[in-house]
């Protein structure tokens, strides 16, 4: 006959292997940004959450390509590049490049930006809200064609 404790160790051992591959992604935040279409696809612990519009380098200025994860963020920013213009819910992922609101969203959709990639200003919010509420270090940034 077993021992009743090696039984209950078995069941939790069988319990938590079967959570393992679901927690894997908890607490997650996925950001792919498809430079093609001019989109930015948001998943959340491994479900779909967002599609959003966005405008990224235009003609002569280039968004880099790979993956990333955020390295500072600033609810308010000003360009120190380029004409002190607003950055809100700035999330830099690579040097100088970040993911941030614009108030020009009349260009979303369609590459418009210095390298940067620019949302609108709730969408840009709320991006910033989920990384700050998941912690930078389980983002992921992702920039492809």
């Amino acid at each position: 006959m077993r021992h009743p404790f090696a039984a209950c160790l078995a069941a939790a051992l069988v319990v938590a292997a079967l959570l393992a591959p679901a927690t894997a992604h908890a607490n997650r935040v996925s950001a792919t940004v498809d430079l093609s279409a001019q989109r930015m696809y948001v998943s959340v612990n491994g479900q779909p959450a967002y599609t959003w519009k966005i405008s990224s380098g235009r003609k002569g200025y280039r968004t880099p390509t790979g993956s990333y994860r955020p390295t500072r963020m600033y609810r308010e920013y000003y360009s120190r590049k380029y004409n002190n213009s607003p950055m809100p819910n700035a999330i830099f992922f690579r040097g100088g490049y970040a993911i941030h609101g614009t108030y020009y969203t009349k260009s979303l959709g369609r590459p418009a930006s210095h390298g940067c990639v620019r949302l609108s200003p709730a969408n840009a919010r709320t991006l910033y809200n989920l990384v700050r509420r998941h912690g930078r270090a389980n983002t992921h940034i992702r920039v492809r064609y």
